[in-house]
Order: C-alpha cells, then sequence, then structure tokens
C-alpha cells in the first residue's frame, strides 16, 4: 500500500483497497518526458482521450442523429452540441479522478461504497457494457450486410472474431491500440467529410442550427428525439474507462505533476471529442440534406439511409462510404468495450480473468441476443435492438454519474483538486438533467400510451407521434 502514497495524496485513509492498478499491465507504461516541450508532453499523453471518444460515435448514435436529421433538419445541431459540452465535462472530472487518487472510477466506488451496493453497480455495469457491445455488434453486421452482402446472422458471430485483435496490440502496448483507434477515427472523418461534400448542405442553416431555441422543449416530438440523441451521447462505460486509462502514462507523481497530467490529457479529451462532435454532427446533417428536403422525413433506420443516400446525392460511391464508415465505428468501439469490461470487473470485484477468456465473454453476451433475435424474428428487428441497448445504456448512466460528480467533490479524496463551486454547479446541473431525461425516456419507453397521453395533458402539451 505504501508504493501508492505520494507527496500529494489528500488522504489515503479512504482507500480501503488500495493495491493493484487499474490496467495493471499497462499502466504507468507511457513515458512522459519531464523536460520536454509543450507539444512534445501533449504528443505524449495524446490518444486516451480518442479511445474515449469512439463511445461517442458508435452505431448506437447513428439512429437518433439520422433520425433527427430528416426529421427537423439542421435544428437538432445545438442538441448535439449541447450534449458533446456534457460529455467534454464529465470526461475532464473522470481523468481528474484517475489521476489525483490513482483509482478508477470502479476502484474508487470499491473503496466507499458497501459490498452490497459495490456488487450492484457492478452488476449494473456489466448490463450497460453488454448491451453497448450488442449495439457495436449489430452496427458491424448491418455494414458488412450492406458491403458485402453477408447476413446479419453471419455477420455478428464475424464480429467476434476481432477478440484476436484486440488480444495481440494488448501484448504489443498501449500506444498500438490507440493507433489502431486513432486509424479507424480518422476512416470515419474522412468519410462523413466527402459525405458532407457530396450533400452540399446550407451553411446558413447549420449555422443557425447551432443555435438552441425554445421550439426544441414546446415541440414534444423534437423533444422526444432530443432526448434520445442525450441519452445516445454520454455512455456510463466511458466514464469508468477514461477514469483508468490515463494512468497508462508515466508522469511525476506530486502535485505539480498532477496539475500538469490533467491539463494535458484535458487538451487530448476535449481535441478528441470535439472530432466526436463533428462526427455526430455530419451525421445529422448529412440526413438533413439528404432526406429532409426530398420527401424521406421518416428514414430513421441505417439501411433505408444507405439505400436512399447514392440516388439522392447522385454519387455512387456516398453509400459505400456510408457503410465503411459505420463498419470503423463498429469496431473502433468494440476495442474500447473490451478495455472498460476489464476495468470494470476488477475495478469492482477485484476478480481478474485471462483477456481472452474476459472479451469471449464479453462478446458472447451481445452476440447470443443479437443472434436469437434476428433468428427468431428476422433482420427486420435490428433497429429495435438497436434501440433497446440504448434503453439499457439509460438506465446505467445515472449511477455512474452520480459516484463521479460525489468523489470529485471532495476534498477528502481530491485534497486541492477537489471541484470548485463553479464546476459543481455545471456538473450537477449536468447530472441532474442526465438522470431526468434518461428517466423520462424510459418512461416513454416502458409507460402505456393512454399513460403517457395523461401525463403530457397534466403538462398541457400535446402527446409526442408514436
Amino acid at each position: 500500500m505504501s508504493s501508492h502514497l505520494t507527496e500529494s495524496d489528500p488522504d489515503p485513509a479512504w482507500r480501503k483497497n488500495a493495491g493493484q492498478a487499474s490496467l495493471p499491465e499497462v499502466h504507468r507504461s507511457v513515458l512522459v518526458p519531464v523536460t520536454a516541450s509543450f507539444w512534445r508532453k501533449l504528443l505524449a499523453f495524446s490518444g486516451p482521450g480518442f479511445l474515449v471518444a469512439v463511445g461517442y460515435m458508435d452505431p448506437g448514435n447513428w439512429a437518433t442523429d439520422l433520425a433527427g436529421g430528416a426529421k427537423f433538419g439542421y435544428a437538432l445541431l445545438s442538441v448535439v452540441l449541447i450534449s458533446n459540452f456534457m460529455a467534454i465535462l464529465l470526461q475532464h472530472l473522470c481523468i481528474k479522478l484517475g489521476i489525483v487518487t490513482g483509482r478508477d472510477l470502479a476502484q474508487a466506488c470499491r473503496d466507499h461504497y458497501s459490498r452490497p451496493t459495490v456488487w450492484f453497480l457492478w452488476v449494473l455495469c456489466e448490463i450497460a457494457i453488454a448491451a453497448c457491445d450488442l449495439a457495436e455488434v449489430i452496427g458491424s453486421a448491418i455494414a458488412l450486410q450492406l458491403l458485402f452482402g453477408i447476413p446479419l446472422v453471419w455477420g455478428c458471430i464475424i464480429t467476434a472474431l476481432d477478440v484476436l485483435a484486440v488480444l495481440y496490440l494488448q501484448n504489443k502496448g498501449f500506444r498500438y491500440i490507440e493507433a489502431l483507434v486513432m486509424t479507424l477515427i480518422a476512416t470515419i472523418g474522412t468519410c462523413f467529410a466527402a459525405e458532407l461534400i457530396f450533400s452540399k448542405p446550407s451553411l446558413t442553416g447549420m449555422l443557425l442550427g447551432f443555435v438552441p431555441g425554445p421550439h426544441i422543449v414546446t415541440n414534444p416530438t423534437m423533444l422526444y428525439v432530443s432526448i434520445g440523441i442525450i441519452g445516445a451521447t454520454v455512455m456510463p462505460h466511458n466514464l469508468y474507462l477514461h477514469s483508468s486509462i490515463v494512468q497508462t502514462r508515466k508522469f511525476q507523481q506530486t502535485t505539480e505533476g498532477k496539475r500538469e497530467a490533467i491539463k494535458f490529457a484535458s487538451i487530448d479529451s476535449g481535441v478528441a471529442l470535439m472530432f466526436a462532435l463533428f462526427i455526430n454532427a455530419a451525421i445529422l446533417v448529412l440526413a438533413a440534406a439528404a432526406f429532409h428536403w426530398s420527401g424521406h422525413e421518416d428514414v430513421a433506420e441505417i439501411q433505408d439511409a444507405f439505400k436512399l443516400l447514392s440516388p439522392l446525392l447522385g454519387v455512387g460511391l456516398a453509400s459505400i462510404l456510408f457503410a465503411v464508415a459505420l463498419l470503423a465505428s463498429g469496431q473502433n468501439s468494440t476495442l474500447t468495450g473490451t478495455l472498460a469490461g476489464q476495468i470494470v470487473m476488477e475495478g469492482f470485484i477485484n476478480v481478474r480473468l485471462r483477456p481472452w477468456l474476459r472479451r469471449l465473454i464479453t462478446r458472447a453476451l451481445a452476440i447470443i441476443p443479437a443472434v436469437l433475435v434476428i433468428g427468431l424474428f428476422g433482420e427486420g428487428k435490428t433497429t429495435q435492438l438497436l434501440i433497446a441497448s440504448q434503453v439499457v445504456l439509460s438506465m446505467q448512466l445515472g449511477f455512474a454519474v452520480w459516484p463521479l460528480m460525489r468523489f470529485t467533490d471532495e476534498k477528502a479524496k481530491m485534497g486541492p483538486f477537489a471541484n470548485p463551486l463553479w464546476i459543481r454547479i455545471l456538473g450537477w446541473t449536468t447530472a441532474v438533467i442526465i438522470i431526468v431525461l434518461n428517466v423520462k425516456l424510459l418512461f416513454d419507453t416502458f409507460v402505456p400510451d393512454a399513460a403517457l397521453k395523461a401525463f403530457y395533458g397534466f403538462l398541457g402539451l400535446p402527446a409526442p407521434a408514436p
């Protein structure tokens, strides 16, 4: 335990279980030069933010962004922007927790809460990771079908093979995983940059779309899609992931060293999440430019968008680039899902499995329900599966955001790095907004239509269209 104590530890007594480092095989494995220039240090810290950013542009986001653009044009760009700022704030707090305490969010929960609470949080988190992996499996399978005509069931099974790539790269070193993720992100960005050129969107319309207006709240259908966008943007497993992988950097364990590490890691995260903003905004803008004004406002499924893009834009390559970006998105997210699964199991209950076994278990939990549903009910149910995965993620999100805010607020854990008042106000406001919106999303999903109409009638609003 003493090896974890440093001169900048505020109060190590709260860490009942301090001992094993987070992701021990890569912990403090990337050297940060002490006397290097600003740009050399920034380069050394760059990478973890991009691993986290892939969770903000995964296939689960595509359906909500497509629906928002097709239905309402550029109007919901402001919602994409606001949800991205929420993500930047929450990921910054994860960075602080990991760097200052040397514990990831799962370990901090195990240190702080009772055993029944810890097991409850762990089970919820495992369900959320399986749901997230389900979205990635389906997204990759859809892309394989669109590109190569592979049936969805076989596409789901083929995605299991990426376990070999993950294991190979993890043995090579953490920088190799980061390099692959950044390459795939660049592929997605290039595809959508080309799509935006093909679709010729209105620059004025886009700029106006980034300005929020009261119609987002007063229009029930627009509000419903907005909730979906926010719910699909902030992923619970990203909070556990980021608080761990920032510890792969070997920086000085002093107050000044930690302050510098927080600065550079936050720049890395901010830049990566702004790139995620570009991707999500590009999906929405593409849907708006291609579908909203061409009589296809009801497009919400990825397969429909693929079929319509090339004919509507008059560019044969448009649909292919769309599917390539989807495949890169799905594969990228599975890489980070593997790491998140390892982090939460080791952090919450201190159980270590061999990486290949952990990966196969997580993959099976995603592939089995996908194959069963597609086999029994047909390929048309994939969109419902994607929606269901986002609902499950929404259920877990509050249970990750609340401990994160609580821990980073406490001086006993954070010392001089505890959140100042303005971050507390912003953070708790963000947490409450996310929790309330996700509760509403669950309410709208599970409550019968009659009860929904009564609820909206009580608020004096017309019920949203089904």
